[in-house]
């Protein structure tokens, strides 16, 4: 179990690495990849961008929900971490907007599109793959482990990103040392790829190959049979894709660009966000374990709603460290959702459907609801001109999510089948 938890940790961990480079190099691929003109059209084309790899998961997850449904969770997830790691390194060697005019925009919209597809299965392939190897009772503490590792996927490239901006000056950064974390993203991809080949398949996926559980249709079978259940499964998950893209890609771009702090007091709060993440995630996962995931969910949706107007508050006080407290305490309740969440996606599907029944719900939420927070939360504040609107689409998510955990019936201590 160990060495399971420990392989899809690490693979899923470097998936999220290279696309979360995207977000950390937001402001300097708007000024390098479109032509000079206003700064808040270009951020806005650059979130469009970012969105538009969203767009591509639900046909990701399609793909990869019907290789990991049909030949195996492991083949699927050494297929999507090259998928991932080549566009990223890509993306190192692309040639800016003043090089070659409009084709720079264009490639790196279709190396997201690609990147899009590759995450399309991976990440939902990840929290199936390890979920269906945990003991009954620990299900949802081995699932956080697939949100632990997404965290420090984050969590590694703001530190590769640090690191590179400390020792370069901001001008090399700009010309070329942005680019360094994205060619390190290729050899990540080996090293992801030999510990996935190495993994031993899903025994769910096994005894129901060996039985002829297997469906032959995944796709055509979750739409006939499975739609109630993947309806539960966006609504719970809005609550984890909307505020967790907010918090881990919106804020640094909020606090430097509207806030008017400096490019490291933003990766700071960043890292500080993530290890807030990284620590409380797995001990609400195990909490669910023992008192249901419904229970956890509903009090932390809750505190959501009634909590999200006051920090946001918090956010517009000049002092750094009342900005530094909301950004924390925003971090503490997207940590108590998101820990339960795996386990409980897992088990509302069938296994003979679960990877694409997964891969379809968690990615149609994430394209419409994740993947565009940056850019609609800035589109909010360009038209309203007021920060709380992005405080009410928080609480109009959490909304929701309630109303889909009061019609799910939990199922923490049955059987997976």
């Amino acid at each position: 179990m160990r060495k399971i938890i420990i392989a899809g940790m690490l693979g899923n961990g470097l998936e999220w690495y290279d696309y979360a480079l995207y977000a950390y190099t937001t402001l300097i691929i708007s000024k390098l990849f479109f032509p000079a003109g206003d700064e808040t059209v270009h951020l806005l084309a650059t979130r469009g961008i970012f969105a538009v790899g969203f767009v591509a998961r639900p046909f990701g997850g399609i793909v990869f929900g019907v290789v990991g449904d049909k030949f195996g969770r492991r083949r699927a997830l050494v297929l999507s971490i090259f998928m991932m790691a080549i566009p990223t390194g890509c993306i190192g060697l692309l040639p800016t907007y003043n090089q070659i005019g409009i084709f720079a925009p264009l490639l790196l919209t279709l190396i997201r599109v690609l990147q899009g597809l590759s995450l399309g299965g991976a990440f939902s392939g990840s929290m199936t793959f390890l979920v269906e190897h945990a003991p009954a009772k620990q299900r949802g503490l081995v699932g956080s482990a697939s949100i632990c590792s997404l965290v420090i996927g984050f969590l590694l490239g703001s530190l590769v990103s640090l690191l590179v901006k400390s020792l370069v000056t901001d001008v090399q950064y700009e010309s070329w040392g942005w680019r360094i974390p994205f060619l390190l993203g290729i050899a990540i991809g080996f090293i992801g790829f030999y510990i996935r080949k190495h993994c031993e398949e899903s025994p769910s996926y096994e005894i129901a190959k060996r039985e002829g559980g297997l469906s032959a249709t995944p796709v055509r079978d979750v739409l006939r049979f499975e739609m109630k259940h993947m309806a539960q499964a966006i609504g719970i998950y809005m609550t984890v894709t909307m505020p967790f893209y907010l918090l881990s890609a919106y804020f640094m771009t909020f606090t430097e660009h509207t806030l008017g702090r400096s490019s490291e007091e933003a990766l700071t709060l960043n890292f500080i966000n993530m290890l807030i993440l990284l620590v409380i995630s797995p001990f609400s996962a195990w909490l669910s374990d023992r008192v249901g995931r419904r229970k956890v969910l509903g009090i932390t949706a809750f505190a959501i709603l009634l909590g999200t107007y006051p920090v946001f508050t918090m956010l517009q006080q000049p002092e750094f460290f009342t900005i530094a407290l909301g950004q924390a305490i925003f971090a503490v309740g997207v940590a108590f959702y998101i820990g339960p969440v795996p386990a409980l996606l897992v088990e509302i599907f069938p296994t003979r459907v679960r990877y694409t029944a997964m891969s379809l719900s968690y990615n149609i939420c994430a394209a419409l609801f994740g993947g565009t927070a940056p850019m609609v939360c800035q589109w909010l504040i360009t038209a309203t001109g007021n920060t709380y609107s992005i405080a009410y689409y928080v609480i109009v998510c959490a909304v929701i999510s309630l109303v889909a955990l009061f019609y799910y019936r939990d199922r923490h201590e049955e059987a997976l089948g």
